[in-house]
């Protein structure tokens, strides 16, 4: 049985295609999004276990009732607060040992039963005692917790919930790639709209990077598949009937661009 893994920062990534006002918090829109997502996704995945991994801007009583509620897994962080930081003190304790006899960072994980108040009961929470080392600097403390219904060990989970990781590069290449935040239009639809044009161009450079296997862009992100294979020179030729793009004949990434047309659909010659 296979098990499928949403994110917060997919969830971020959508929420983002619906224009709100700058000091929005993270949540805001989220939860509908989250139920209509895991409603597909059950109509296209009927024997996937769904699995939520969410930041700590996700963590509040409605986002956690409705994980409940759906009968998901799921992974959120959670804030540092009094009683938790209480309750690390002891692994925080081990890891400062470990990391003064070593010299180097270290981790030490555990678990307790926790219920915030607006909380209907208690539920497990990963601890994450790390003692952060840098060369000229003095120890740092850097406790973190995780809520989670997952019955793996601590450590186990915490890999889990760090996988996120991967999804902050999708984001990036939403803003630094394709400038998502440019909306300096005076009226909000002309806004929105350029906003779910840059998804939509998003969508499309995945599908291109889906197909870059076997090619120098097999890695590359969004402005590196910009740079390597749109930015081109052409000379345009227009007649009654068609419209004739005449692209360089040599250039650096041509071979490149040839795979890489030819695996979408086009007709090589």
């Amino acid at each position: 049985m296979a098990t499928l893994t949403f994110n917060a920062e997919s969830m971020q990534y959508l929420v983002a295609a619906v224009l709100r006002p700058g000091n929005s918090p993270a949540k805001r829109g989220a939860l509908g999004l989250l139920t209509r997502l895991l409603r597909r996704l059950r109509t296209a995945f009927p024997d996937a276990i769904l699995q939520v991994r969410l930041d700590g801007g996700f963590a509040s009583p409605e986002i956690f009732d409705c994980l409940d509620a759906e009968g998901v897994e799921y992974v959120v962080a959670m804030a540092s607060n009094a009683r938790l930081v209480k309750r690390s003190r002891r692994l925080m304790g081990r890891a400062r040992m470990l990391s003064k006899t070593s010299g180097e960072t270290e981790h030490v994980y555990g678990e307790t039963r926790y219920a915030a108040r607006k909380w209907p009961g208690k539920r497990r929470v990963i601890l994450k005692a790390e003692v952060v080392r840098h060369p000229g600097r003095a120890p740092k403390n850097n406790p973190r917790f995780v809520v989670t219904n997952l019955l793996d060990p601590p450590e186990r989970v915490y890999q889990i919930c760090c996988g996120w990781g991967d999804m902050e590069n999708r984001l990036k290449e939403l803003h630094h790639g394709l400038e998502l935040d440019r909306t300096s239009g005076e009226r909000f639809t002309a806004n929105q709209f350029r906003v779910l044009l840059t998804a939509a161009a998003y969508i499309l450079f995945q599908t291109l990077q889906a197909h870059a296997q076997g090619t120098a862009c097999v890695d590359a992100q969004v402005s590196t598949l910009r740079e390597r294979l749109l930015k081109l020179a052409a000379w345009v030729e227009r007649s009654v009937r068609r419209i004739v793009l005449h692209l360089p004949t040599t250039y650096p990434w041509l071979t490149t661009w040839r795979q890489l047309a030819v695996a979408v659909g086009a007709a090589p010659v």
